[in-house]
């Protein structure tokens, strides 16, 4: 009998050797997975029309240095890892503890993907006002403290959200590993984020206005092309997280993409009720709303259900959306619309509709959802979510304050050069040779730290 699991990270006791596929099927599998994430960077770059990548290089670095192992190492306590892989030291071809399917060094590399699209979805939030030197030393420091311990709560062998059941258990490294079920990250990558994104916009502020006129993307194409990029990725973003080439990463690819058509169609049919409109931009964010739903139960829900995540998801995530104009914070590209409410929504539909008979395509044993009489796991996801989002939230405005204090490291640009556009005040380049608002000549200044 296989243990139970809570994550894209899970046990396939049902090979009790160990990882003995000699063929290295899987290996090859993840490592295309790996490869499809890493394509979501540039395609959430275009969504966001021009995000920065020297962001995602740092995170890679600092993944190798100590991340992973904060994040996944076998012998840490409830809370966080330790050293025991800094530096990716004896990191080859043996198994971890939570994965018996592949090397190491393909589940390290994996990972590492998320761990670089992660605090990119953050600046959505903070889109056309934010300095991009701070940001970096922001992103060091967020994914340390706060990415990499909810990853390790979520996802290791002794975090305690995995086991919510038996921390006590957990802490003298006896894992029961029944607790929170996260099959793809909709806490450590969408939760975390969102809510991170919601703390950095409301320290920002506000974007400055040239007029009265609302702000509008710039660019359709972008936009759906990103989108597209992201949906495609996100097979090897869900389907990838099975950690094997099996029934059920064929499952979760599956779902993935019903929930995400489902979305996209309901956030569309939604704003129709009050613009008498269908926006291909409502479709991408319906769309992106359902992929973040169904990421956390990709691996634990049949297709049935992912049609009502979608859905389910794409309402909740509209009406968020809507909510910023009411709150009064600026959340510019929607990351804690999508990302934060789509995440936590997901968490507990995981809850709602996961079933015994999809884990057990690859062997994996949960106690299944509350359809199936487990009541319990909607505090199990309700509680972990919670953990997250808050965790996340104060974290993050207590770093951007202190950021805020160093001398020259405001977190946010100067107005003028808000008003004039980061990419020409920051970085120097434009993305069109017609610049509005300079009579066509971009200034050819240095860029300002």
């Amino acid at each position: 009998m296989s243990a139970p699991t809570s994550s894209a990270v899970n046990l396939a006791l049902t090979n009790p050797a160990g990882f003995t596929e000699v063929g290295y099927a899987s290996a090859g599998f993840i490592t295309w997975g790996a490869a499809l994430v890493f394509f979501m960077i540039p395609g959430l770059g275009l969504v966001y029309s021009g995000l920065a990548r020297g962001k995602n290089a740092l995170t890679m670095v600092t993944w190798v240095i100590w991340g992973f192992s904060l994040a996944f190492s076998d012998t840490g306590g409830v809370f966080i890892g330790n050293l025991q892989w800094a530096g990716f030291t004896s990191i080859g071809s043996q198994p971890l503890v939570v994965t018996t399917w592949v090397p190491a060094i393909v589940f390290a590399v994996y990972q590492m993907q998320f761990a670089a699209i992660t605090p990119a979805i953050i600046f959505g939030s903070a889109a056309e006002r934010f300095s991009l030197v701070p940001a970096l030393i922001f992103v060091f420091i967020w994914a340390t403290l706060i990415y990499d311990p909810i990853a390790y709560w979520t996802w290791s062998q002794n975090g305690w959200i995995r086991n919510f059941s038996c921390i006590s258990d957990a802490a003298a490294n006896k894992a029961c590993l029944i607790g929170g079920l996260d099959f793809a990250g909709g806490g450590p990558v969408h939760i975390s984020s969102g809510f991170a994104g919601l703390a950095y916009a409301i320290v920002l502020g506000k974007r400055k206005k040239e007029s009265d006129e609302p702000h509008k993307p710039h660019n359709l194409n972008l936009v759906i092309l990103g989108t597209s990029m992201l949906w495609f990725g996100w097979f090897g973003f869900n389907g990838g997280s099975a950690l094997a080439s099996t029934a059920r990463a064929g499952m979760a690819a599956t779902v993935t993409t019903i929930a995400a058509a489902t979305a996209g169609l309901s956030w569309s049919f939604f704003d129709y009720i009050f613009t008498k409109k269908f926006s291909a931009i409502g479709f991408c964010s319906g769309a992106i709303a359902g992929l973040v739903g169904i990421t956390p139960a990709a691996g634990f829900v049949a297709p049935w259900a992912a049609i009502v995540i979608g859905f389910v998801t794409a309402i909740a995530c509209n009406l968020g959306s809507r909510a910023k104009h009411l709150l009064g914070y600026d959340d510019a590209l929607d990351a804690f619309g999508l990302h934060g409410i789509g995440g936590f929504v997901g968490n507990i539909l995981t809850g709602v509709f996961a079933q015994k008979w999809i884990a057990l395509l690859d062997g994996t044993v949960i106690p299944g959802g509350a359809i199936e009489g487990n009541w319990i796991q909607l505090a199990y996801q309700l509680g972990g979510s919670a953990a997250i989002a808050g965790y996340s939230f104060v974290g993050t405005l207590i770093i951007c304050y202190a950021i805020n204090f160093i001398p020259g490291m405001k977190l946010r640009v100067d107005d003028d050069h808000e008003l004039l556009g980061v990419d020409v005040t920051h970085m120097g380049e434009v993305a069109y040779d017609h610049y509005d608002g300079l009579d066509g000549e971009v200034p050819t200044k240095e860029p300002i730290a």
